[in-house]
């Protein structure tokens, strides 16, 4: 359940140990804080665990009061050419929006787009990491 004001860029990098399965977008991502879109921040190190995993709210100086707390994806067909994913945001661990979308694999794109900048980015970072995983698995 990231925190709905992070745009993930990049995977970090991982432990030999890391348990990443576990993460909300699959892998642990640096990325910006968006809560004021206006002033984009990379988050200090000591946050990106808030930024990662969500429920910001009262713990992070820049998360702003009347945003959702969290957003959960779910990943529900993958046909070969395309990812459907349900997302869900939530505030106070109850939810506020939900919806479904199509990841299509070979443009690496949404279809269409939620038109939420951050949430397009969190569910591509999503997928992206759904498809590592998938190929890595296939690999070996």
């Amino acid at each position: 359940m990231p925190c709905p004001c992070f745009s993930p860029t990049v995977p970090r990098a991982r432990d030999a140990g890391s348990k990443s399965l576990l993460l909300p977008l699959g892998d642990s991502f640096l990325g910006v804080c968006l809560a004021d879109p206006r002033q984009p921040v990379d988050p200090e190190e000591s946050r990106l665990g808030l930024c990662n995993l969500g429920y910001a709210h009262g713990e992070c100086p820049r998360f702003p009061a009347e945003a959702a707390d969290a957003v959960r994806f779910a990943l529900s067909r993958d046909n070969q050419r395309s990812l459907q994913i349900y997302y869900v945001l939530e505030r106070g661990h109850h939810p506020v929006e939900h919806g479904e979308l199509t990841f299509l694999t070979g443009e690496q794109v949404l279809s269409p787009p939620i038109l939420n900048p951050v949430l397009d980015r969190q569910a591509a970072a999503y997928a992206a990491s759904y498809l590592r995983r998938k190929e890595s698995l296939a690999a070996k």
